[in-house]
């Protein structure tokens, strides 16, 4: 296989023009306004939570996705939490989600006093799988009225828990069947908060993604499509869901010229201003970023189905390609193996030759915080989780 490997990596070089030093996972571009609206930004003295940028990002952002509102926080991972509360996850309650997932998703359950259930995903989207959900809802929980708001709601029949939300995530990039299991949540009267922070640019039967349920939230880290060096974004069709999300995340201070009043339990979740003046920047990059990621894509799958042709079996390994109905932003490229043992050696043999690659995440529920979560039998995000590996996906 060392001989297939070295093939591997000369062409991930050839991609990037680099034929020595190290090639990251994903690195951001800056070749647009960035550095214009930084300096702007910085001589206006309104760099922190106040300040045209942060207004300006949430307004194009949300033009841009389609969503009625969109409110810019800190980091996805508040982005959300805060969006768990709002549609009201509280302490006590469970949340469905999938074990293939950052660990900020389930994180941010738990800052609700949550707990997470997770189940399967599919083989083609790697995300939730809505077989998995309507199988474990339909075994697993009953429907009954609330004796206190004598409202409609679902309980897990083990643990006589009320299920308060689901969180789908569209893992690297790629679309899960959100309006399968946005239908499915209707009717055990679940909210659905997408985790839609690695898909921006991706769509679903040509909707953006982050759109579907009642929330959405959106990434910007470093490593992500655009970058605001940190920050999120929650993404609302409900208007004055989204005005109580922005004052919540401005520590529920009231307007007031001189007096600190503050009438709710807030969070300091806003985005500074520099950072959404780079935001901003990028985002008007999104498009050209989007377009030379398509192409990278659409060239490691030529590649590996011309390796596959040549070598037969000897060289079976699958790009994980945009599903059926989606667009994909293919945030980073995906590689299946046909057995750990390969996908391990991969992984040792590219980064000792200075091409960083990685696996996927640990299951959440083999992690030690996790381990007794309840779930399924997860058989596919077990395989999936065994066999990945992502490879450089930086724009050219």
């Amino acid at each position: 296989m060392e001989n297939l490997f070295q093939e591997i990596v000369s062409f991930i070089r050839s991609i990037y023009n680099q034929p020595d030093g190290c090639i990251p996972l994903h690195a951001p571009v800056f070749d647009g306004n960035e550095k214009k609206y930084l300096e702007e930004c910085i001589d206006s003295t309104y760099v922190s939570s106040v300040g045209k940028y942060v207004d300006r990002f949430e307004e194009e952002m949300a033009e841009y996705t389609g969503a009625k509102k969109a409110v810019a926080c800190v980091n996805g991972t508040s982005a959300l939490h805060l969006a768990l509360r709002l549609v009201g996850v509280e302490p006590g309650s469970e949340v469905l989600t999938q074990p293939l997932t950052f660990i900020a998703t389930a994180n941010a359950i738990s800052y609700c006093g949550a707990k997470p259930v997770f189940l399967d995903v599919d083989m083609d989207t790697l995300g939730l799988s809505p077989i998995a959900l309507r199988t474990w809802l339909e075994e697993s929980t009953i429907k009954r009225i609330n004796k206190s708001s004598n409202q409609p709601e679902t309980i897990n029949k083990t643990s006589s828990r009320p299920i308060s939300a689901c969180v789908p995530m569209h893992t690297f990039g790629h679309p899960c069947r959100i309006n399968e299991i946005v239908e499915i949540c209707r009717e055990y009267n679940i909210p659905v908060v997408e985790d839609a922070a690695e898909s921006v640019g991706s769509f679903y039967n040509d909707q953006h993604t982050g759109t579907f349920g009642e929330v959405g939230i959106l990434s910007f880290n470093g490593n992500k499509v655009i970058t605001s060096g940190g920050g999120g974004m929650m993404l609302f069709k409900d208007e004055a869901l989204a005005i109580k999300a922005k004052h919540l995340t401005t520590q529920a201070k009231v307007q007031h010229p001189w007096e600190f009043m503050h009438d709710a339990l807030g969070y300091n979740y806003r985005m500074p201003n520099i950072n959404a003046a780079l935001g901003l920047a990028q985002l008007e990059q999104l498009p050209k970023l989007l377009e030379s990621k398509r192409k990278i894509a659409e060239t490691y799958q030529d590649f590996f189905l011309n390796i596959h042709k040549a070598r037969g079996q000897r060289a079976n390994i699958q790009c994980v390609k945009e599903p059926d109905n989606s667009s994909s932003n293919y945030w980073l490229n995906c590689l299946i193996f046909p057995d750990k043992k390969h996908r391990d050696s991969f992984l040792q043999y590219t980064n000792d030759k200075g091409v960083m690659t990685r696996p996927a995440w640990r299951l959440m529920n083999e992690l030690e915080m996790y381990a007794n979560a309840q779930g399924d039998l997860q058989i596919n995000a077990r395989t999936i989780a065994e066999r990945l590996v992502n490879i450089p996906s930086s724009s050219c």
